[in-house]
């Protein structure tokens, strides 16, 4: 059994994220400032859409900050759920700006805005690449990470905001339709709201300590039953304290004679090689002892 903690998967891209955070920031400030000097109603939604990313990895970067502290006599596993508490809080964020953004579609269809679509497509065009740039900084990280991936979520609905910018500016610009911007706000919203339950329902699943999605229960109990001397296998739990970081624990029925330190070692290692299981509680029972405590009951 390994006493220390191993860094989350988060808390690698650290670094990336922080970065993230620097080039929209500046970016959010550019656009705003865009969109209230031209008046443009489109570039200060999409102002206050890039919002969400810095709020969003603000969120994560504290997070990150927070797992890092050593665990106490209190807090016995750190702070690493907060990573989780964050990730459900990016989701529930994103769920508000598809909201936000159908309510805003309703009223532009009923009257269209006026946009300067010269200003509009040459600030989409930079957004696009901060956002090529962040997603491109985020992709590794959101594979291990749900923390990441939230904030990689924000990130991708922004490029795919920025695209649908550009495109709406360009059809304004050559034929002056301006209801295709309100097509544009709807397409952007069901985008962001199906990724956005799959990231609130996988956060949900670990704050409930569910097993974790690439586990196979029966598969860790064959490998733990396969192992010579051991008996039986009952009370097996495997969860994930934040993402990339599953946590086992089993009671191991071993033969009678059995020696319980090289069982025990077996089965660390047998864990750790195949499942990626580096921290593991396992209660050794002798056969003998276990059969009388089941009888009583």
């Amino acid at each position: 059994m390994h006493e220390g903690h191993s860094h989350s998967a988060a808390h690698a891209s650290a670094g990336r994220l922080r970065l993230v955070l620097l080039l929209t920031g500046v970016f959010l400030l550019v656009e705003a400032v865009a969109g209230i000097l031209t008046d443009s109603l489109a570039l200060i939604a999409d102002a206050a859409h890039m919002l969400t990313d810095v709020v969003g990895v603000s969120f994560a970067l504290f997070a990150i900050s927070f797992a890092t502290r050593p665990a106490t006599s209190a807090k016995t596993y750190g702070y690493y759920r907060l990573e989780m508490l964050a990730a459900l809080a990016n989701g529930l964020l994103l769920v508000g700006v598809a909201i936000y953004i159908l309510f805003e579609t309703i009223a532009r269809i009923s009257d269209p805005p006026e946009i300067p679509g010269e200003t509009v497509l040459a600030v989409a065009v930079v957004g696009l690449l901060v956002n090529l740039v962040c997603a491109y900084l985020l992709f590794e990280g959101q594979k291990t990470s749900l923390n990441m991936r939230g904030a990689f979520l924000e990130v991708v609905s922004d490029f795919l905001g920025s695209v649908v910018v550009i495109i709406a500016a360009l059809v304004i610009l050559t034929t002056g339709f301006l209801f295709i911007d309100p097509i544009a706000s709807i397409l952007i919203a069901l985008f962001i709201l199906p990724r956005t339950w799959k990231l609130i329902s996988e956060s949900v699943h670990v704050l409930l300590e569910g097993t974790p999605r690439n586990v196979d229960m029966e598969h860790i109990r064959e490998h733990i039953l396969s192992t010579p001397d051991v008996v039986a296998v009952h009370d097996l739990h495997v969860w994930s304290m934040t993402s990339g970081m599953p946590i086992m624990s089993a009671h191991v029925v071993i033969a009678d004679g059995a020696q319980a330190a090289r069982i025990l070692d077996d089965l660390n290692v047998c864990l750790e090689d195949h499942f990626e299981i580096d921290h593991c509680t396992i209660q050794i029972e002798r056969a003998d002892r276990s059969h009388r405590e089941h009888a009583g009951h």
